[in-house]
């Protein structure tokens, strides 16, 4: 099946600015990117006004989803925050050379932005560091921070959640990048007793890991119990049974 990259303009690798010690664009920034496009007819409807990326790295990600949504003249804003200062820089640097704008922030997660973005964001895009490794390992400086989630990859997954809900409005979705160690169904189910609904949006699988785009959004109606009296494989069996055909793994895209 053709790329969705072929069909709607996203950053290009070419102009994707580089550092040793940042986390170049990789198959979960592929899968992530792959998400918003497959999502990208709602993203259009969904008209936000206020987008943010925790943890930008090269800035692939937040560069794309402004390119996607500038086609249709959105008019939204964009913020995009991260731990390493090596990052930020190249973010800007590839957001510069996509001609997009975005405001830049060095800090942990959102720290020093709660008050400010308090239930005003209508889209976060997160590939948080989920791959299992010591806990000493977490919040390294450099390109370790970028990878390095602690016990079942989730020590910086399960410090996020809770401030993406801080931070998201009552139309807010939130998509983000699991990994099967990490456990997405129990995530999926902490999410939904904070009123989230979920559905899985790409599901990749590669030599080396099993990913997950899972978008999650404000919904009141869905009774608690009807997730939680299913077990976590039963949960996981309906989540993948939302994902399209097209979700199955293409290898990269031609411009990457």
């Amino acid at each position: 099946m053709a790329s969705h990259k072929g069909l709607f303009k996203t950053a290009e690798i070419r102009l994707v600015s580089s550092h040793e010690e940042v986390y170049e664009p990789c198959d979960d920034s592929f899968a992530l990117v792959d998400a918003l496009l497959a999502d990208r007819s709602n993203l259009l409807e969904h008209h936000p006004k206020l987008c943010m990326e925790i943890g930008c790295g090269s800035g692939y990600v937040i560069t794309s989803l402004a390119l996607i949504l500038r086609q249709e003249g959105c008019g939204s804003n964009y913020i995009a925050t991260d731990i390493n200062p090596h990052a930020v820089k190249v973010t800007t640097e590839t957001l510069k050379a996509h001609g997009v704008d975005a405001e830049l922030i060095i800090t942990d997660i959102a720290s020093g932005l709660e008050k400010r973005l308090a239930g005003l964001v209508d889209v976060i895009v997160v590939n948080p560091p989920y791959v299992p490794t010591p806990e000493d390992e977490v919040g390294a400086e450099g390109i370790t921070s970028s990878w390095a989630g602690g016990e079942n990859g989730r020590s910086v997954i399960d410090r996020i959640l809770p401030v993406v809900d801080h931070l998201l409005s009552e139309k807010g979705w939130l998509y983000m990048v699991t990994l099967t160690a990490n456990n997405p169904s129990e995530i999926c189910v902490q999410m939904r007793k904070k009123g989230y609904a979920s559905k899985i949006i790409i599901q990749r699988s590669t030599e080396e890991e099993s990913l997950h785009i899972i978008k999650f959004w404000r919904d009141f109606d869905t009774e608690v119990d009807d997730i939680t009296d299913q077990s976590d494989s039963g949960f996981m069996g309906y989540l993948l049974a939302q994902v399209p055909l097209f979700s199955s793994w293409r290898g990269n895209s031609s411009n990457n």
